[in-house]
């Protein structure tokens, strides 16, 4: 009788002192992400440099990192963060983690990525209409730069007519307000 009392006896004393069994103590800590899913989810991170997951753990799939569940996606990029890789926020049931320059050195490492290659965070945007100028911004006169010049909306009026007042030179008159019996 004694001795069926035992093994009960141990567990109580390993959970009193806070050491656990090995098999208790795996579950609580490791998460298995297949290899794949893993490389998937690190190739979408140093593409974009930033990614974003809402905080739902039981869905079946992350939207943007095809057939990877959202669990295993957010499990990934803590695991980053804990290494100071990611930066998270979180905001209105989603996640947002944005890499460190750390992060990109690991992930270029980890994917065997060449240095030229970049997040799209740190690329510089080439801006198509480079030699088209804006309205008002000098270069080639346009419609706009006209209409400024001579101070026409378009309809002929003139911008300083609006501030003289109504025409017929009634602007000394009073025709609004309470009323002549209005004290």
């Amino acid at each position: 009788h004694a001795c069926s009392q035992f093994p009960t006896q141990v567990r109580r004393i390993r959970s009193f002192l806070g050491n656990p069994s090995p098999i208790a103590s795996l579950r609580k800590s490791t998460m298995l992400i297949p290899k794949k899913n893993r490389v998937a989810i690190y190739e979408h991170l140093f593409r974009d440099g930033v990614m974003v997951a809402k905080k739902d753990f039981n869905a079946p799939k992350h939207p943007e990192v095809q057939a990877v569940p959202n669990l295993q996606v957010i499990k990934a990029l803590q695991s980053l963060r804990s290494r100071g890789y990611v930066t998270e926020k979180f905001a209105w049931r989603h996640y947002y983690w944005y890499l460190t320059n750390d992060g990109i050195q690991y992930l270029r490492d980890y994917l065997h990525l060449p240095p030229e290659i970049v997040p799209t965070t740190l690329k510089r945007q080439v801006r198509p209409d480079a030699g088209r100028s804006r309205p008002g911004g000098g270069g080639q006169p346009g419609k706009y730069d006209d209409q400024r010049r001579t101070g026409s909306s378009g309809r002929g009026e003139d911008r300083d007519s609006y501030r003289r007042g109504p025409p017929g030179g009634a602007g000394d008159e009073k025709k609004g307000g309470a009323g002549s019996g209005f004290n």
